[in-house]
């Protein structure tokens, strides 16, 4: 026998492998002693640091293993109260340290309850408006809980395999996701179980409520139980009722550690604001790089396709920064590595949209410019909130245009937010408008990418709701083009002029002959509903390179949809999107027009193509299935005629009918007569009859479907034995004998017909061929064939029995054999 302590082992156990073998729930943790010292903690105390409050062990290791030791405002003043599990509404300045303000209280509650294994299910969900966001906080929470926790906690973001989530969910007690990804699951998820949830975070909690996530939010908390825990964080902190409601927040508590600041800001961040005309911010931005190289600066722009034109072609012109670019079309990996290079970058510039204004920590940002004017003050102060983070100082400009300015001010003010105006030195300010059109000129791509940019940028200041901030009609857009290198100001079909509006209500007035089209295909007349633009006469003159670059197509290079950018009134392109006059196969509808003067006697009665009437005449079209006839007193009218959809609405609604037996039609629901459905009786004694009489027929229809099912049946079975009785004679022998003993040697004749074989019988029926085995081929079912043949042969070579005597013979050697 082994002596005590010597195992079979030949190298010892490692100390992390017996580790990893013990219980997911430990019975060494003290529980009941955190939970007093929760109870008797002061919610409205004053603590200096995290050692202050009743933590567990391994969350002080992990804070300590991070360096946090001190505590921020808003986490002295949270955390005690999201220990005691209530519901807080917290609202601090960007780079106060919220993150941790509801991290910390998410590690300690799971702790005390026990949450952990996969027994437990998901406990808590925290959930972030960006993916960038929601992988900082997993990476804070997975740094503070890997020193002891045992919680599995996850990432749920899109751009990631979708099944790998899936197999995941199950096993997680803390999940950290984005709104769409997490509905996602919740819906299409079987055995994703959130009836145990016990906290909720939302951070950034203003931009997660807003429009653009409130269907989705509405959507996950109706998932979710209402016996939780909620807890709400931002810089600009919502308050409204309704936010709250949705929610179902029980009593919440608003912790507001700088609403009684003189600023909405960081008092380290210095704010300017220069004013530049919307034609030359691509000129003072380059300027700015070319001046501060030696700085990380954050460049917001308002839209994605406008955040790649401005870092392709800065690219190309090479400012002697490292360029980055971020936007919400890269891919999930492209985004990663974006973020962490810029992270650990000394000297960086990102051009990037609002996708990386709210909750990302870059460490030390210098400079964060704003080159398009933010939606509203709320998204001004998330922006800035970049740069003097954690107190450091930063710095904060804003290019505004002259109609900007007086609306953000007043926004800006009204939000306690400090800017001033500063100007630029006019000898450091350069152009780069020749060199982005000669880039323009050389690639296509990228013209085409700054016509994108373009529009992009109209339709971004077009949808904003802050109409004295954002005026599109006071913008130069022609100069704007120009700036970026392009030829002239691309096509937008939802710009129509100033005047659409009225020209879209204006009265329909009467066609006159000195309206309509003459024979050269131009407009006479000064009453049409939408005067038309007169076309560029073509002078001869000399053709420049741009004139060359404005009629390039790069049909090789770009899609169909490029040409609808810089197509010309020349080419049959109109504002309305119509199919020109030579489309191929172009079918228009023909409807007869009766007109009240009298027509020609000799017009042919079968052509219907309306004709062109005489002064002061108006159109009526009959058209079929209409109760009245069409008056045409307007070119709006006279385009009616071309829409099946419109038509349709004129005519009387269809009816389906049915014919009875006698032919006459009825519509397929017809109402009764009130009067003749009473003589008939009550409603109740009228249901009766009619359940009564339903259970008749479907009686008489069950006795006829049985008696038909037994015939068929029996049909059946008479087939069978038909075909029975003529497969026993084809295969029996026939033999007439006379006198005593026909009737037992028939009987002995029917009983051993399966065992005599005639030679006859067995050519004249076909044989069925056996099928081959998989261990045969061709010559084994050959030869088998051969054998079978002389066996056959050698039974018909046998005398015929004649007697019973040869037949009991025979009987008798086939049996011994």
């Amino acid at each position: 026998m082994a002596p005590g302590g010597i195992t079979g082992r030949t190298r010892p156990t490692k100390p992390k492998k017996q580790a990893r073998a013990q219980k997911r729930k430990r019975d060494d943790v003290d529980v009941e002693k955190l939970e007093q010292a929760v109870a008797e903690l002061d919610p409205k105390g004053t603590y200096k640091s995290f050692a202050d409050l009743p933590l567990s062990e391994s969350t002080k290791a992990g804070l300590k293993a991070c360096h946090f030791a001190a505590l921020t405002d808003i986490q002295a003043k949270a955390i005690p109260l999201a220990l005691k599990g209530m519901d807080i509404l917290g609202a601090a300045k960007t780079g106060s340290g919220k993150t941790l303000a509801f991290l910390v209280p998410v590690l300690e509650n799971l702790y005390r309850a026990q949450c952990v294994g996969a027994d437990a299910g998901l406990s808590a969900m925290i959930i972030s408006p960006t993916r960038e966001l929601a992988i900082q906080i997993f990476e804070v929470l997975r740094n503070v809980g890997k020193r002891g926790h045992l919680f599995a906690a996850g990432l749920i973001i899109g751009g990631k395999s979708l099944q790998e989530e899936r197999d995941a969910l199950a096993r997680m007690n803390i999940v950290v996701c984005t709104p769409g990804r997490i509905l996602q699951h919740l819906s299409q998820t079987a055995a994703f179980n959130v009836d145990n949830l016990r906290m909720l975070v939302l951070d950034e909690a203003d931009r997660i409520l807003d429009m653009g996530f409130q269907r989705d939010v509405d959507a996950i908390v109706e998932y979710l139980p209402k016996d939780r825990q909620t807890l709400l964080f931002s810089a600009t902190q919502t308050k409204r009722v309704s936010d709250l409601a949705r929610l179902s927040l029980k009593e919440p508590e608003y912790v507001s550690v700088h609403e009684s600041a003189s600023t909405a800001t960081p008092q380290t961040l210095q704010q300017n604001y220069i004013l530049t005309p919307l034609p030359q911010k691509l000129d003072t931005l380059w300027s700015f790089l070319q001046s501060s190289k030696k700085s990380k600066i954050i460049v917001f722009l308002s839209s994605g396709k406008q955040v790649r034109f401005v870092y392709e072609a800065f690219r190309h012109m090479q400012p002697g920064i490292p360029l980055l670019h971020l936007h919400g079309r890269q891919r999930q990996t492209a985004r990663l590595d974006i973020t962490s290079k810029f992270a650990a970058a000394k000297h960086s510039c990102l051009f990037a949209t609002d996708v990386a204004a709210r909750g990302l920590d870059f460490p030390a940002v210098d400079w964060v410019v704003q080159v398009d004017c933010p939606e509203d003050a709320d998204t001004y102060i998330h922006r800035v909130g970049r740069t003097a983070r954690y107190e450091r100082d930063g710095r904060a400009v804003l290019f505004l245009d002259p109609s900007e300015e007086a609306g953000m001010l007043a926004r800006l003010a009204a939000r306690k937010v400090p800017i001033e105006r500063i100007g630029v030195r006019e000898k450091k300010q350069s152009s780069i408008r020749d060199q982005l059109q000669h880039m323009c000129f050389k690639d296509p791509q990228l013209k085409y990418l700054g016509q994108k940019a373009f529009v992009s940028y109209v339709r971004s200041v077009h949808i904003m709701r802050d109409k004295e901030v954002f005026r599109l009609g006071e913008l130069a857009l022609e100069e704007f083009a120009a700036s970026l290198g392009l030829p002239g100001a691309p096509r937008i079909k939802f710009l129509k002029g100033d005047n659409a509006k009225e020209l879209k209500n204006a009265p329909r007035r009467g066609v006159s002959p000195s309206s309509e089209e003459s024979e050269d295909g131009e407009q006479k007349g000064e009453e049409d509903a939408a005067p038309q633009k007169p076309k560029p006469k073509k002078q001869d003159a000399v053709r420049t390179r741009y004139d060359r670059m404005f009629e390039r197509r790069n049909q090789d290079v770009l899609a169909d949809h490029y040409t609808k950018l810089v197509k010309d009134d020349e080419d049959g392109f109109n504002g309305d999107d119509q199919a020109p006059e030579d489309d191929f196969l172009s079918v228009k509808r023909r409807i007869a027009v009766d007109t009240d003067t009298d027509t020609d006697a000799d017009a042919d009665p079968e052509d219907t193509t309306p004709t062109a009437p005489p002064a002061e005449a108006k159109k009526t079209v009959r058209i079929p299935g209409a109760a009245q006839a069409l008056v045409i007193d307007s070119k709006r009218r006279e385009k009616l005629l071309k829409s099946k959809k419109k038509l349709s609405k004129l005519k009387g609604g269809n009816k389906k009918l049915v014919f009875d037996d006698e032919g006459n039609a009825h519509e397929i629901y017809e109402l009764e007569d009130e009067e003749a459905f009473r003589q008939r009786g009550a409603p109740e004694e009228q249901r009766e009859r009619f359940v009564r009489e339903a259970r008749e027929r479907v009686g008489v229809a069950d006795v006829g479907d049985k008696a038909l099912a037994k015939e068929k049946k029996r049909e059946k079975r008479e087939k069978r034995k038909r075909r029975e009785r003529e497969e026993e004679g084809a295969g029996g022998v026939e033999v007439e004998r006379d006198g005593e003993g026909a009737d037992a040697f028939a009987d002995f004749v029917r009983d051993t017909a399966g065992l005599v074989e005639e030679g006859g019988d067995e050519e004249e029926r076909p044989q069925k061929k056996r099928p081959k085995k998989w261990f045969e081929d061709e010559d084994s079912e050959e030869e088998g064939t051969r054998n079978g043949k002389s066996k056959r042969r050698k039974a018909a070579e046998r005398a015929e029995p004649e007697t019973l005597e040869d037949l009991e013979a025979l009987a008798s050697g086939l049996l011994g054999a």
